[in-house]
């Protein structure tokens, strides 16, 4: 049954109530207002109508996998639609970012993504084919504090004996990263820059492989996500030594945050839903909403809490914040090293 309103002005309020909008103002700011495309507005008003895929521009596995497959479910059980994960990874995301940015703008494509191609790879690649300014943000998931990890090969127990070993063995320890321009790259050029110490990259493509790089010692070190590398910190077979949130994990309570010994290194990775340029901020607000509403529920809060993220669910607006401060950060610590894809 098509439950859209017979005439404008009852269109009008029904887009008011789906998209918290209040006044023909926001309206007319979103394509909606008095001279409103009648296709548009069934779209929304009618949306969703079919299932909806979901672009995560990582390898199957990881983090950035992981937190947005623990949501689907429900959100396909809230929306009565399928939900469904589609990994497009490659290029630090480009490849799945620049296929999602000439996706419709109908909400029936989303991105699921980590800061890298919403607010680093814009600094780091002399040209990418899309503008993550103009995403849409929905919002964000999740943050999970990144973390130094080690092998146990590694000849120090403490944060202070990590760096006095890494400066007096310039290169001779290798990280692995998430990818070139990825959190972990970024947080491992912070933390050189800030200890005058010499890491060797090596870069691959997202959590999974590089972990099992790292637990097999072809590489010694890693700054990356805690929930990726929990069950191996409980097998022992990964040392941490220091998490990069402000604060300390209150998982791991006796391990320092970072900088209570380098100053100013903070890192944690977010992971933001966003919708294509020019999709109606009706359907983008309608989404947040329902997975604010997941992320509360007691099952996802345990689900994140056991990997090591704790469940965010905030507006639009709050995302867009995000993207903007994170995207001045990195940049700066992409000018100060010199970062360069390799």
């Amino acid at each position: 049954m098509n439950n859209t309103p017979a005439n404008p002005c009852d269109r009008r309020q029904a887009l008011r109530v789906l998209g918290g909008l209040g006044g023909s103002g926001a309206l007319s700011g979103l394509g909606l207002g008095l001279g409103m495309n009648s296709a548009l507005a069934d779209t929304v008003l009618d949306w969703p109508q079919k299932s909806i895929r979901l672009i995560v521009p990582n390898p199957a596995g990881g983090s950035a996998d992981v937190l947005p497959r623990l949501v689907c479910e429900a959100l396909s059980i809230k929306l009565n639609q399928a939900v469904i994960v589609d990994n497009k990874p490659g290029a630090a995301g480009n490849i799945g970012a620049e296929w999602f940015n000439a996706a419709e703008p109908d909400g029936y494509t989303l991105m699921a993504s980590p800061p890298t191609t919403l607010a680093i790879n814009a600094s780091l690649y002399p040209k990418i084919n899309y503008d993550p300014s103009k995403f849409v943000p929905i919002t964000v998931l999740a943050t999970v504090s990144n973390a130094l990890l080690v092998h146990p090969s590694v000849p120090a127990q403490t944060l202070q004996d990590f760096i006095a070993y890494a400066r007096t063995n310039p290169d001779k320890l290798s990280y692995a990263s998430q990818g070139n321009g990825s959190t972990s790259h970024l947080t491992a050029e912070l933390f050189k820059q800030k200890t005058s110490t010499h890491l060797t990259h090596i870069p691959y493509k997202g959590d999974a492989p590089a972990i099992a790089d790292l637990l097999a010692g072809h590489v010694q070190v890693m700054f990356g996500n805690l929930s990726a590398a929990s069950a191996h910190l409980k097998s022992g077979k990964l040392r941490l030594l220091a998490v990069t949130s402000a604060k300390r994990n209150p998982n791991h309570p006796q391990i320092p945050a970072m900088n209570e010994v380098v100053t100013g290194l903070v890192s944690v990775t977010w992971f933001g839903i966003v919708a294509p340029p020019k999709t109606p901020m009706a359907i983008a607000n309608k989404i947040s909403k329902a997975i604010a509403e997941i992320l509360r529920t007691p099952e996802i809060v345990k689900k994140y809490e056991e990997l090591g993220a704790e469940p965010v669910g905030n507006s639009p607006e709050e995302l867009a914040q995000w993207m903007r401060e994170d995207t001045q950060r990195w940049r700066e610590v992409i000018k100060t090293g010199n970062v360069m894809i390799d």
